[in-house]
């Protein structure tokens, strides 16, 4: 197959993301807020919200006492205000580079499986620091992307090898340990914490999987492009790496990287 420049992911679909990525998210993120530990009936920003996975959590488990959530996709925004669990957030559509808030106005900022895509990190990890109190928490918790701590990465692998260029984000690099560390410092933030999270999904069968996937914002549509016969090779390749048990189920880990700091 012939390959070409990766084109940019996006994200228009806040149904199907919530099946590819929804359960993924809450498990993280899940493990996330049990780590931060954050005071409860604080103002919480949510920094590229997507669909609200993680903002339902923030509502359910911290007791805000406001909450925002802001995220460039309209799509994915809509999907977001459905939640009924959500409904006193505040959702704007917006740049996580250029966050439209004033300095000081929230106790906690979190980016959420997001940093990766940003075109300047630093200025983004800036941009929480700006509008957190002082005492206040910047949090953030992604892939590990470098080290295939991504759910999909063997997916990614895959495709690759058959030729087809898959869209990545543009700073993957940023959802290293160590550079996370180094913004989180280059932002003036102090007492700063790290910690790695491991978390396993299980699909009900290969079927499942695989339907799962066709809703990839990054790789969805390079897999309805494929040919019959490369849609058979992947899959063929596919199920000779994901083992199913007994029960026909695949479990699946992905690891991300987390981290805090005071501002």
């Amino acid at each position: 197959m012939n390959t070409t420049t990766p084109p940019t992911i996006q994200f228009t679909n806040g149904a199907a993301y919530e099946r590819y990525m929804g359960l993924w998210s809450q498990q993280v993120g899940q493990a996330f807020i049990d780590w931060l530990d954050a005071p409860s009936g604080g103002r919480w920003l949510d920094v590229g919200c997507g669909n609200g996975a993680f903002t339902e959590l923030v509502a359910q488990r911290c007791q805000p006492q406001a909450l925002a959530g802001i995220d460039p996709s309209a799509q994915q925004l809509d999907f977001a205000r459905a939640r009924a669990s959500t409904a006193q957030a505040e959702y704007v559509q917006g740049d996580a580079m250029a966050l439209p808030y004033g300095a000081a106005q929230f106790d906690v900022a979190v980016m959420p499986l997001v940093i990766f895509f940003l075109s300047d990190p630093a200025l983004g990890v800036a941009e929480m620091a700006r509008v957190v109190r002082p005492g206040g928490l910047v949090a953030a918790y992604s892939w590990d992307m470098p080290a295939g701590g991504f759910p999909y990465a063997l997916l990614q692998d895959e495709l690759t090898s058959l030729g087809v260029a898959v869209p990545t984000p543009p700073s993957p690099q940023a959802s290293d340990m160590d550079v996370l560390a180094k913004l989180w410092a280059g932002a003036g933030l102090r007492d700063i914490a790290t910690r790695d999270i491991t978390v396993q999904r299980t699909y009900a069968s290969f079927g499942d999987y695989w339907a799962t996937v066709q809703g990839a914002p990054s790789m969805g549509a390079k897999l309805a492009a494929l040919s019959a016969e490369h849609t058979a090779t992947l899959k063929a390749r596919l199920q000779a790496r994901l083992v199913a048990n007994a029960a026909g189920e695949i479990t699946c880990a992905a690891r991300a990287n987390a981290i805090f700091g005071t501002v």
